[in-house]
């Protein structure tokens, strides 16, 4: 597998993640996987109950989660970022999983506004990877959102950035084998290292560390042309996240707030402490179900001979 330079240490070991079943999500063996990790109480769908009205479509490390706090500041509650896939109080990440599989397998597109409501209906707004990955299906779905295609002028450092964080978890040999062992952590591996991001950077063999060094560039320039091509310039801000609050807050009509712009989820930051919220969420728990599955197995086996005994 082919490795760019080395990522500054992690917690998360590293662990090759390119596998043949990548190519094949919509097989029957993965479907058959899916429905042994099922959720024993998946959440009802949700409803809409106010109307979507912005769409953050940037590429993921583009300050998205920056983004996201300042919608919030400015009254656009509920603001949905990618960490709400997987750290809902309710487990949501089967329905973005079946949503990716819909469009890129089964080749249903634009997707219906009842698909995203499903998942989205609490939210006015979204950002990262549910609105990058589906971006066009969205901007479709909700024809009076406003579209907010924010970037990062260091094209470099974006890709540095995708580097030391996406790479790294896509890495994780603790994550990976977690998702065997927990069905909530399944679902995590599941949607984003198997689904979102793959098929983002057009990784079918879950190389990502390739795919991002090869691809993440054009990917970038290609993603902000197709925006600039569907959505009509009074309905999008190219924004960037050193512009901060005064072309975000014009373009959506919004009085200046009197407090600097958020910074949040750097690679050395934020981002590492959800690698450790992951760590105590699911990785710790799944090691605990092996743990207490071998205690289980090694007191059936001394059972068993004792009562052949």
């Amino acid at each position: 597998m082919g490795h760019l330079k080395p990522s500054p240490p992690s917690s998360f070991p590293s662990w090759p993640t390119a596998s043949p079943f990548q190519i094949s999500l919509s097989s029957l063996p993965w479907r058959l996987i899916e429905r042994l990790y099922r959720l024993p109480s998946p959440p009802p769908p949700r409803v809409r109950v106010r109307p979507m009205e912005v769409i953050c479509v940037g590429l993921p490390r583009s300050g998205t989660e920056s983004l996201q706090q300042a919608l919030l500041h400015l009254g656009y509650d509920y603001t949905y970022h990618g960490w709400d896939i997987v750290y809902d109080d309710e487990c949501h990440s089967p329905g973005w999983a079946a949503l990716a599989r819909k469009k890129f397998y089964e080749g249903v597109s634009p997707l219906p506004a009842a698909d995203f409501d499903a998942l989205l209906g609490h939210s006015v707004a979204v950002t990262d990877a549910a609105a990058s990955v589906f971006a066009a299906d969205m901007i479709a779905a909700y024809p009076r959102a406003k579209v907010v295609l924010n970037m990062r002028r260091d094209v470099d450092a974006w890709q540095r950035s995708l580097e030391t964080t996406l790479v790294r978890a896509n890495e994780s040999w603790g994550f990976w084998v977690a998702g065997w062992l927990d069905r909530e952590c399944f679902w995590a591996w599941h949607v984003y290292e198997r689904f979102l991001w793959p098929l983002l950077f057009r990784a079918p063999d879950g190389d990502m560390a390739r795919a991002i060094r090869k691809n993440a560039k054009w990917i970038q320039r290609e993603h902000c042309a197709m925006i600039r091509g569907l959505v009509p310039q009074d309905r999008l801000l190219e924004w960037y996240i050193e512009d901060g609050w005064e072309p975000l807050c014009a373009f959506l009509g919004k009085p200046l707030p009197d407090v600097p712009f958020p910074h949040a989820n750097a690679a050395t930051g934020g981002w590492k402490a959800r690698e450790e919220q992951c760590n105590k969420r699911w990785v710790e728990q799944a090691f605990v179900n092996l743990f207490l599955f071998i205690t289980v197995l090694v007191g059936c086996v001394i059972m068993g001979r004792i009562y052949l005994t």
